[in-house]
């Protein structure tokens, strides 16, 4: 199925997904990772009641500029740097599955992992921008997901076209969301993290 050290599977995740495990998605370019992407798992695996969270880092968003992207061993070493939780785990299986969308990236898990109860977690600027991805109406019909609110865009993200297109799938009650069949959804507003990665790479932290 994968073949390089640097999108290997993680046993612990081949395991728990092989079992019907519940496991949130939380997907992206990690250039770099930071305490942000950490405090949104925190949230959603208290919220949703997870048995894990698995950062899938990207070869390349296909939203973002090659420019200034950092290679992916570099973005995956300082991702499981930042991912020090025993129930996070941190891979590129999309370079294994040849995978560039997330839409094609959730089909083929759900594919590979029949029994695992996918979610798939993104903050609110990404729910704001949603409506720019890639077949985003197939990601809200295939995949129950989690919304954790991002400083300064929880007014957009909750009146974007997503959020108007599938607001009568939002569900009140986020520990039932990974039982629910798609589209369902919810929108997880807790204290926040300021931290972005746009913010750290302007600070010359990074590359």
């Amino acid at each position: 199925m994968v073949t390089s050290d640097l999108d290997i599977l993680p046993a612990p995740i081949r395991a728990l997904a092989g079992h019907g495990a519940r496991i949130g998605l939380l997907g992206g370019s990690f250039n770099p990772a930071h305490d942000a992407h950490f405090h949104i798992s925190q949230i959603a695996l208290r919220r949703l009641r997870l048995d894990a969270v698995w950062w899938l880092v990207s070869p390349q968003n296909p939203l973002k500029p090659s420019a200034g992207m950092a290679p992916l061993a570099k973005r995956l070493e300082r991702a499981r740097q930042v991912a020090r939780h025993p129930r996070f785990f941190v891979s590129a299986v999309e370079e294994g599955l040849q995978t560039r969308y997330s839409i094609d990236t959730i089909l083929a898990l759900q594919h590979l992992f029949s029994q695992a109860r996918f979610v798939w977690l993104m903050g609110g600027d990404s729910l704001a921008e949603f409506h720019k991805w890639r077949h985003w109406q197939d990601i809200f019909l295939n995949i129950p997901i989690a919304v954790i609110a991002r400083p300064g865009f929880t007014v957009r993200a909750l009146n974007s076209p997503a959020a108007e297109r599938f607001r009568p799938a939002r569900v009140a009650d986020p520990d039932r969301l990974c039982d629910k069949a798609a589209p369902a959804w919810s929108f997880l507003l807790e204290a926040l993290s300021p931290t972005s990665a746009t913010a750290i790479r302007r600070q010359g932290n990074w590359l």
